[in-house]
This record gives structure tokens, C-alpha cells and sequence, in this order.
């Protein structure tokens, strides 16, 4: 009770103050968080490879820990100073996260400057994507292809209907900026969605997108050649 009242202080008073990156008044259900860990859940028993971004004071992170093995990596990336200070207490301080601590590291950066070794199985994202510039939206939607394994999985949550009312609703510049980060994540969508779950326990009622970077398929040119000898020597 003591921890769920001050991750709703700081996540308030984070709010207050960086509204662009926070997104939300109040950190995101448990029923939210268990939809965008669910195919982390079926993990198999081999080593992976995690990425949380933004993951304010944790919500998805409580959740993610609980699947992690000792030879799991768990990367976090926060741009918050205040929510990633709070994120390192919590993995030196709390007995749940103190299990995934020593596979997990906490980076303080925008994510387009997070440049690890090598790609993930899963990303979990908390970024709150219709508050960004369309170009940083494009930017970030970049780097989840890129630091997603062929085959890997892509989780993040977006509340119903909000991009298409304020697309709707929006007066003024911020009109263009709201109908070109729609068209973005549109796009992302249809080339990538393997799934969508509805979550109505959650303030407010949010879809979790569940996508993967399917693998290029490789053309057989040896094979293609030889039907094409075959052809012309039957002429």
C-alpha cells in the first residue's frame, strides 16, 4: 500500500512537470500491465534478451522481473532523472525486483541514444507516443525495428480512440502534428500488428499493441537460375 501511494505521488508530480514524456496522470494498471508481459509469460526456458522503455516508476517493470531468469538481460531505458533514480532504488531496495537485479541496468536517455550490443526478444514500451513531435515518433518507431531481433516481440499500450478524437478535435498546429503521428503509427501497424488486446481496468481504457519484426525471407538465386536453364534447354 506504502508503494503503490508514492508511485502515484512521483507519477503525479512528474505529470505536473513533463506532461510531453509522462502521458498519463496515474501509473497504469495491473490488468494493463499483465496484457504487455504476455508473451514475455510464454517465454521459453533459453536466455533472452528484455527492453523496457519508459517505464515511469515501474508498473511493467514489477511484472517483467517476475519472468526473468539468471541468464536473462533486462535493459531499462528512462529519460526521466527523477523516475530512473527511483527505478535503481527500487532494484537495490525491493525484495521482488532484488532477483532481477544483477541482470538488469538502468539507462538514463532518450531512447534514440540507447545503442546496446546486440537486439532483443521482447521491448516493452510505456512511451506515450501522441505526445511527441511527429519526427521523434518516426525516430522511435525506427529504433524498435532496430533493436528488435527478427521474430522478437514489440509491446506497447495506447488508450482507446485517443489518437483518432484528438486527430478529430485538435485545433491549430497542433492538428498537423496529432494527424502525421497518426499516420505513423498507422502505418507501423498494419506493416507489423500481430495483435491487439482491449484492457477497460485501467484509467483509462487502453489497447495493448503486440507486434514483431518478421524476418526477410531469403530468395533461393541458385535455384531460380537452374529452373530458368532447365526452361531453356526444354525450348
Amino acid at each position: 500500500m506504502f508503494q503503490t501511494l508514492r508511485d502515484n505521488y512521483l507519477f503525479i508530480r512528474e505529470f505536473t512537470r513533463r506532461f510531453e514524456t509522462t502521458g498519463s496522470i496515474l501509473p497504469s494498471s495491473r490488468s494493463l500491465a499483465s496484457a504487455i508481459t504476455r508473451h514475455l509469460a510464454c517465454r521459453s526456458a533459453e536466455p533472452i534478451r528484455v527492453l523496457e522503455c519508459g517505464p515511469g516508476t515501474g508498473v511493467f517493470t514489477n511484472q517483467i522481473v517476475h519472468y526473468l531468469h539468471s541468464g536473462d538481460s533486462f535493459d531499462v531505458v528512462e529519460l526521466n532523472p527523477a523516475f530512473a533514480d527511483f527505478l535503481r532504488h527500487r532494484f537495490a531496495t525491493d525484495r521482488h525486483w532484488q532477483t532481477a537485479a544483477r541482470i538488469a541496468s538502468v539507462h538514463q536517455m532518450p531512447l534514440q541514444k540507447f545503442t546496446p550490443s546486440d537486439p532483443y526478444d521482447f521491448i516493452i514500451s510505456g512511451l506515450p507516443h501522441i505526445n511527441f513531435p511527429a519526427a521523434v515518433v518516426e525516430q522511435v518507431l525506427d529504433c524498435y525495428l532496430q533493436l528488435l531481433k527478427p521474430g522478437g516481440t514489440l509491446s506497447y499500450f495506447e488508450y482507446m480512440y485517443i489518437r483518432p478524437i484528438r486527430k478529430a478535435m485538435t485545433l491549430g498546429i497542433d492538428r498537423r502534428r496529432i494527424k502525421e503521428v497518426d499516420a505513423l503509427m498507422n502505418a507501423n501497424l498494419a506493416k507489423h500488428q500481430v495483435c491487439r488486446d482491449s484492457i477497460y481496468l485501467n484509467v483509462l481504457p487502453a489497447w495493448v499493441q503486440h507486434l514483431t519484426h518478421r524476418p526477410v525471407p531469403k530468395i533461393d538465386r541458385t535455384s531460380d537460375n537452374t529452373n530458368e536453364s532447365e526452361k531453356l534447354q526444354a525450348e
